[in-house]
């Protein structure tokens, strides 16, 4: 079960994924509001923290959630605070009850990671891509509009179809042919 705990949250923030099963993880921690709290009143016992990125809206809550469930978080740069495991390229990462592969995706920052299951056929977008096309910003310390656009394609190669649910770093989930948003992404990042 794929739960965003900033659902309704009206401060700035990042979706927040609580992702229960066999092994639960939050994929990001979002920023300005109670993660502690809200993964508290699911009864859930948190494993992990794995970070798509470290901007500060995908980690403000971080050090709070890791102090709160003794937990450590993964993420593709150790160099970066709260970031004790480092994730690399390819690596596979259990979430819930399926094994995703960590895909190393710089463009909006160069630490971002998205992470794909076939089995499940989910993907954590990051801000990476986003509803109806979005793409992320480039124009961040870090940002580099080339980078995106590859790291796009590489995830547009290999998440091909089908895709069931896509979840991203800010906005509604995509559960309604999300593939179509990735085509849409790619497009769209060539055109701005």
């Amino acid at each position: 079960m794929i739960t965003n705990l900033a659902q309704g949250v009206q401060a700035f923030t990042s979706n927040a994924f609580l992702v229960e099963g066999d092994r639960t993880v939050l994929v990001d921690t979002g920023s300005n509001f109670d993660a502690v709290g809200k993964i508290r009143d699911r009864g859930a016992d948190l494993d992990a923290v794995i970070l798509t990125h470290t901007h500060p809206d995908h980690v403000g809550n971080l050090q709070m959630v890791k102090d709160a469930f003794a937990v450590e978080a993964w993420g593709f740069d150790t160099d970066q605070p709260g970031v004790d495991n480092p994730m690399a390229d390819e690596e596979t990462v259990r979430l819930g009850d399926h094994n995703y592969v960590a895909l190393h995706t710089p463009g909006h920052k160069n630490d971002h990671l998205c992470f794909h299951s076939a089995g499940a056929g989910v993907l954590f977008a990051g801000d990476l891509i986003f509803q109806n096309g979005g793409f992320g910003r480039t124009d961040l310390e870090e940002g580099d509009r080339r980078q995106l656009l590859q790291s796009i394609d590489r995830v547009q190669d290999r998440v091909a179809e089908p895709l069931a649910e896509m979840h991203v770093g800010h906005g509604p989930s995509v559960t309604t042919n999300p593939y179509h948003d990735v085509e849409l992404a790619a497009r769209a990042a060539r055109m701005g």
